[in-house]
């Protein structure tokens, strides 16, 4: 068995990490509230549970979800310069089932919130996911063509 070293956590400047670094975190973060929310709203079957957070996890909802964050001028400049960042980050991956430009965006929104996750402004990632929440819910997402 291979022996993991021991981490100690610090404290880490998430304006010194890649966007890629940001995104990893930035997606089990949201995938956490989702699953919470879809939990707690009384969806409690797996198979349920997987086929409903797509509605609000998808790349296709991700990438939907960010562009009318920006349509309706919601993110702050550190905001949009975080998502920058994962935008445009060199992925080592291939986009499943969706376009290059989807999945830009949607590496996009993850490092967004990866990044107001590290700054530890967790009223921030609840306010922009309660958003994405209500907007699935309630207004419906665009069919953005990103391809």
């Amino acid at each position: 068995m291979t022996k993991i070293k021991k981490l100690t956590e610090e404290n880490v400047n998430p304006d010194t990490l890649s966007g890629q670094t940001l995104a990893y975190l930035g997606d089990a973060v949201y995938e956490v509230i989702i699953r919470r929310h879809l939990v707690k709203g009384g969806i409690v079957k797996p198979q349920v549970l997987q086929r409903e957070a797509t509605h609000y996890v998808s790349a296709k909802a991700q990438a939907a979800l960010i562009t009318k964050m920006q349509d309706d001028d919601l993110l702050t400049e550190d905001e949009l310069t975080a998502f920058r960042r994962g935008r445009n980050a060199k992925s080592h991956t291939k986009a499943k089932h969706t376009s290059l430009k989807t999945y830009q965006l949607s590496t996009g929104f993850e490092a967004m919130i990866g990044y107001l996750d590290l700054q530890g402004n967790d009223d921030r990632v609840h306010e922009l996911s309660d958003w994405c929440i209500k907007t699935v819910e309630e207004d419906g997402i665009k069919n953005y063509d990103f391809e």
